[in-house]
């Protein structure tokens, strides 16, 4: 196969998974930084980011050749929201829509999987931003298998034979997705236990992000080896060169964030985009046209 037919995303990161090179283990995930830096240094970067996104989007929005696919997979707290609007609320919102995924409906749940992921897919010339997404259905769906019963009314024998095959089917899709112009990002935000209850603690603390808390959130943190379990497995299977995952220690927000936005950029910078050439025809009008205008 034609090595440009599928899009590859040309990031060089210490962050992105190589599984052929190194797989990850549950439980030896960095959470925080070894130097997390300069706070209003790494805040003055996300600007200027920022900065730099802004004329690439422009282009892709006008050359409507690619689309672009991010996703945000983390457990509560760990600061996807926050993220999202740090480094993207100042962007042409015509160009960049987000796509949040709670609990699957009772008419979702009566299709496949990825049936309601697919909807939102971004049009080319288009970015859409995945606030977690399809790999639910390999994570907390992993963790409690009881939300399978809404899927496979009938049960299934072994849920443990299911995960393989939806890896494979969400490669697959990924696959299809890149060889028709769409550039997949993926990450995890990575965040501590202590982290977590901090955070928590914050939302109960501060009246203003009490509507913030759910009890449900507290009482998953008595799952988070099963999560850790099921990230590595899904990484090791679904990190492809086509749609890599990179994982983001999460502790540290503005280091964390800065470090999305490099590769957000980087990988923009890499896909060539260019302005449409203007049509011959109108080209070779443009002095008529400007003589005509300014009468």
């Amino acid at each position: 196969m034609s090595n440009n037919i599928i899009l590859n995303p040309s990031v060089q990161s210490s962050l992105r998974i190589n599984p052929e090179a190194q797989a990850v283990r549950a439980g030896e995930m960095a959470t925080a930084f070894t130097d997390p830096g300069d706070v209003v240094k790494n805040e003055k970067m996300i600007r200027q980011l920022g900065k730099q996104m802004r004329p690439l989007l422009s282009r892709l929005q006008a050359s409507q050749s690619h689309s672009i696919l991010l996703v945000f997979q983390a457990l509560d707290a760990a600061g996807k929201d926050s993220m999202i609007r740090a480094l993207f609320s100042a962007q042409d919102p015509a160009i960049i829509k987000v796509a949040s995924f709670k609990s699957p409906s009772k008419i979702e749940s009566r299709h496949d999987f990825l049936w309601r992921t697919n909807k939102q897919l971004p049009a080319r010339g288009e970015v859409c931003i995945f606030n977690r997404s399809y790999y639910e259905e390999v994570l907390v769906v992993r963790v409690h298998e009881g939300f399978l019963n809404s899927q496979y009314p009938k049960g299934i024998d072994n849920p443990a034979e299911l995960w393989p095959l939806r890896y494979q089917a969400i490669s697959a899709y990924e696959k299809h997705l890149a060889s028709s112009g769409t550039l997949i990002l993926k990450f995890w935000l990575n965040v501590s236990v202590e982290e977590q209850k901090k955070r928590f603690l914050s939302r109960l603390d501060q009246p203003k992000k009490r509507w913030k808390f759910n009890p449900t959130d507290v009482k998953e943190m008595a799952y988070r080896t099963a999560y850790d379990e099921a990230f590595a497995d899904m990484v090791n299977a679904t990190s492809t060169d086509y749609a890599p995952w990179f994982m983001i220690p999460a502790d540290d927000k503005p280091r964390a964030r800065m470090e999305v936005g490099k590769i957000v950029v980087e990988a923009l910078q890499g896909m060539g985009l260019e302005y449409p050439q203007l049509d011959p025809e109108i080209a070779a009008e443009l002095t008529t046209w400007q003589s005509q205008l300014r009468e």
